[in-house]
């Protein structure tokens, strides 16, 4: 008797695929730009997030998506500000994917919306096999994680637009190797952008800020 294998992962992401790109086109006719967030627990997404918060008001109307395993915590923060915030709670699973950002964009007013952030669930894996249909891709390193994390989790480092690097104002209390860091990331990903940040202190926010709303004004531009 013949064996016969069933490529379900396969199947599984071409779906996924197919609802990422309806969600794109629905924001595309909005003018709206939709960044996806990932990082491993813990690395100071939420943190980011509120700086920019901060950053956008009077630039942009700004809505987040919220990806956790459970609970609302990071959305009720956001909400606290006067921000449109949606929570997906994935009850046990690792990432979003397209269908959950779906819902959750059936829930905004996109046309009162400018710029999405999605907060992915904090894992270094599988968030970046699930594409949402955002325009950019961010990935968030903190400094105690170390820098041999794009070695360990090539995937989500080649695929990012951006890397931003947080907690820098620990950094000299941690064995991490910013040029050593940044030769392995642009080994990896020649295009992608390195950015050290501290969420806390706001050292060198003004460069993502800076990516952020010339990413903003392309988008409202057309391109």
């Amino acid at each position: 008797m013949s064996v016969k294998v069933l490529t379900i992962k396969e199947d599984i992401l071409s779906a996924n695929d197919g609802k990422a790109r309806s969600n794109r086109e629905s924001v595309d006719k909005h003018a709206i730009l939709m960044v996806n967030i990932t990082s491993s627990p813990g690395s100071g997404k939420t943190s980011l997030i509120m700086q920019t918060i901060n950053w956008a008001r009077g630039k942009a109307r700004l809505a987040v998506i919220e990806g956790d395993i459970a609970s609302s915590i990071d959305a009720d923060k956001v909400s606290e500000q006067g921000i449109p915030a949606i929570q997906i709670n994935t009850e046990g699973a690792c990432h979003l994917d397209a269908n959950m950002i779906k819902k959750a964009l059936d829930s905004l007013d996109l046309d009162q919306t400018d710029l999405i952030l999605i907060e992915n669930v904090g894992n270094l894996i599988c968030t970046a096999e699930f594409a949402l249909g955002a325009h950019k891709q961010v990935m968030l390193l903190s400094v105690p994680e170390g820098d041999d994390k794009p070695c360990k989790y090539p995937l989500m480092f080649s695929g990012a637009d951006v890397i931003l690097v947080n907690k820098i104002d620990v950094l000299p209390y941690f064995d991490f190797d910013m040029s050593t860091f940044s030769r392995t990331v642009s080994g990896l990903n020649p295009a992608g952008l390195v950015f050290p940040v501290s969420a806390k202190t706001g050292e060198g926010l003004e460069q993502w800020f800076s990516w952020l709303e010339e990413a903003l004004d392309r988008k409202s531009g057309g391109a």
